[in-house]
């Protein structure tokens, strides 16, 4: 709490480029001899030169674009919903709506608008904890006025502790004293479409892009529909509309050699057969037309453009298109470190022209140093280039002040915040994830190569059920191919249960963590070899012909995984099942704790470079130096590990002091 101003005092509120200063004038009639009203003309006066000094020294794209010599991205190339919109947002805070949980895409839910920023709305499903709160574009196709569900013959999910069958919104609007938004306040949208519920079609999960799946149109919507996984959860489901470079018509994985994954539990999945299915299950294709595929992107390596930052939505900065794909970008944040780069569809609706936070009245972040004015937060967050907005835990606080609550700062660029889906059950939803990057992968789609480094998905990210990725890995597949590059294990918090499970941490974060961690894997083999013996002799081909039984055998067989190999057996993973298991896998996935994970992981990695090594070399006096010091250093990171969890308590309770005002 700020102290009292005293009885001689008075303050005037100054509003520049969302900053607001707040200036205390004391005034001392009896050492100056002045006047109430003069002091009050001469700090009106202080204001309006402030504000023309100010307005001179604004950031400016136009002198930024010369002084890089570079080039704005053609407006040209952004669709109707990246671009500016053709009227100013009516919405207000507080107003109610219906619109579509990005974390569930199936589910239309109740709205509350808990923020507006330009044509920007921070949306609160209502019943639920600040942190799912999202951000959407005021003229976006996921929002709907109070009662569109009920009159288009759609689901609509009350407010927690409301009753499906009785929620009434007259009752809840005058129950809670808030006002519908008006039906005016919405885009209209086109409605052609040639998709109907029930079609069958091939879609490419973009949660995991080198698979192509068994799907249905499960929803439509204008001239949009979703795309639903047969037999899988709605977690996985996507809107799209027929020119998505996603979607393929039945029979298209066959005619171009790849492989197809059938629905879960389908009796016979390496067999197979669309004709039967459809004939089974009584739908029909998609017909081909439908399929319009659009043309490919006219971004350029440098054009610049404004972007919604991923791990601070309610931010928009400066960025550069640093590569590109036929329909997909890659976007760097001018100012910050390549490591909070993301790549992104080319259409996203977090994208937009130059100009566009000027014309919608958004704040626009310029790059870290580069704007004249000073950072109203300067000194408050140790992290370079951060003005201590936002916050790690989401919109439940509007600000932090250290480290710890730092969207950008080292230690929540090395753990992930957790949080429990909101729908309960086992699942589990990643508030921010772990920025780091993945070894390019070709999905089956239609000539386009993806590059795992930042997937184009909502910044809260379903993790889904434990049965999720593992069960569809775990099924035969035509055609399907061991994968030959690993992914990266988010790195949360961890707590060393036992020398054992550190050594395996560094040993197996040393590999994952590097560029070619397969490639890199020789330079702690002989800690591999000395943590895991029995594991050393086993070559991949072996364990590939391995039974569900087998694979149970051998992870009783590890140190401290006997309660993990029941899972193995629930799951139902063979040998080629559990040789296409990643690190994101066993620990986000099936939810193994980190100890046995990083055991059970590291003996897949020796399985598969086993062949390449042949029989292990002593180790040299640079190795076993190396082999001192990685462990010298984990014994560092625990310790520091514990004083950060250690610090962060303090920081949550420091962060009380500054909550989100809006709800």
């Amino acid at each position: 709490m700020r102290a009292a101003l005293p009885a001689s005092s008075f303050r005037v509120v100054l509003c520049v480029s969302g900053v607001t200063r707040i200036i205390t004038v004391d005034r001392r009639r009896r050492e100056n001899g002045t006047t109430e009203e003069e002091d009050k003309e001469e700090m009106k006066n202080k204001v309006s030169s402030s504000q023309v000094s100010v307005k001179r020294r604004t950031w400016s794209w136009q002198q930024y674009l010369n002084e890089q010599k570079a080039e704005a991205a053609p407006p040209t190339l952004f669709t109707q919903d990246q671009s500016c919109p053709s009227r100013r947002t009516g919405f207000k805070v507080g107003m109610k709506l219906e619109g579509i949980d990005p974390l569930h895409p199936s589910m239309f839910c109740v709205l509350t608008v808990a923020e507006v920023i330009g044509c920007r709305l921070r949306l609160h499903i209502d019943g639920y904890s600040e942190c799912y709160d999202f951000w959407v574009n005021a003229d976006s196709a996921d929002i709907r006025p109070a009662g569109w569900c009920k009159e288009h013959n759609h689901k609509l999910h009350p407010p927690k502790g409301h009753s499906e069958t009785e929620f009434d919104w007259q009752d809840y609007l005058q129950s809670s004293g808030s006002p519908a938004a008006p039906p005016t306040l919405f885009t209209c949208r086109p409605t052609a479409c040639e998709f109907q519920v029930g079609m069958k079609l091939e879609a490419v999960d973009k949660k995991n892009p080198g698979l192509v799946c068994v799907a249905s149109v499960a929803d439509v919507i204008d001239d949009r529909f979703l795309v639903h996984f047969d037999n899988w959860d709605d977690t996985y489901d996507y809107w799209c509309d027929g020119s998505s470079p996603y979607i393929h018509p039945v029979g298209w994985c066959e005619e171009h050699g790849r492989p197809l994954t059938a629905p879960q539990g389908h009796p016979s999945p390496e067999n197979f057969v669309w004709e039967d299915y459809l004939q089974e299950t009584g739908s029909t294709a998609a017909p081909s037309p439908a399929f319009t595929l659009r043309a490919p992107h006219g971004f350029q390596v440098n054009h610049r453009l404004e972007a919604v930052d991923r791990r601070n939505p309610m931010l928009i900065r400066v960025a550069t298109v640093t590569d590109t794909e036929d329909y997909r970008v890659k976007i760097h944040y001018d100012g910050w470190s390549s490591q909070f780069d993301v790549w992104l569809d080319s259409d996203h609706c977090d994208l937009h022209p130059v100009g566009w936070c000027q014309r919608t009245g958004h704040p626009l972040e310029p790059p870290p140093g580069s704007s004249p004015l000073p950072s109203p937060s300067q000194g408050v967050c140790p992290t370079a280039g951060c003005r201590g907005v936002g916050h790690i835990k989401g919109a439940k606080y509007t600000g932090h002040h250290s480290a710890f609550g730092c969207p950008y700062s080292d230690i929540n660029m090395r753990k992930e915040v957790v949080l429990p889906d909101r729908l309960g059950g086992e699942r589990s939803v990643t508030l921010v994830p772990v920025s780091l990057s993945q070894q390019d992968q070709q999905p089956h789609r239609r000539g386009v190569q993806v590059k795992q480094e930042s997937t184009d998905v909502p910044l809260l990210l379903p993790l889904g059920k434990r049965k999720r990725l593992t069960d569809r890995l775990s099924q035969p597949t035509k055609f399907l191919r061991v994968k030959q590059e690993e992914e990266e294990l988010p790195l949360r918090t961890i707590s060393s249960e036992s020398s054992l499970q550190a050594a395996l941490h560094q040993s197996v974060f040393l590999s994952a963590m590097s560029a070619q961690p397969g490639r890199d894997l020789s330079l702690c083999w002989e800690q591999h070899r000395k943590l895991l013996p029995g594991v050393a002799r086993i070559h991949a081909d072996a364990v590939q012909c391995w039974s569900v039984q087998q694979v149970s055998d051998f992870i009783e067989s590890l140190p401290g995984c006997e309660e993990q190999a029941q899972q193995f057996r629930d799951e139902q993973i063979d040998g080629r099942a559990f040789l296409l298991l990643t690190q994101r896998d066993i620990v986000r996935i099936m939810s193994i704790k980190l100890g046995p994970a990083l055991k059970i992981y590291n003996s897949i990695l020796m399985f598969k470079h086993a062949e390449d090594k042949g029989q292990s070399q002593p180790l040299d006096k640079s190795q076993s130096d190396a082999e001192e010091n990685s462990q010298s250093q984990t014994e560092e990171n625990n310790q520091s590990q514990a004083e950060e969890r250690s610090q962060s308590g303090a920081e949550d309770k420091g962060q009380s002091d500054i909550p989100d005002s809006s709800t």
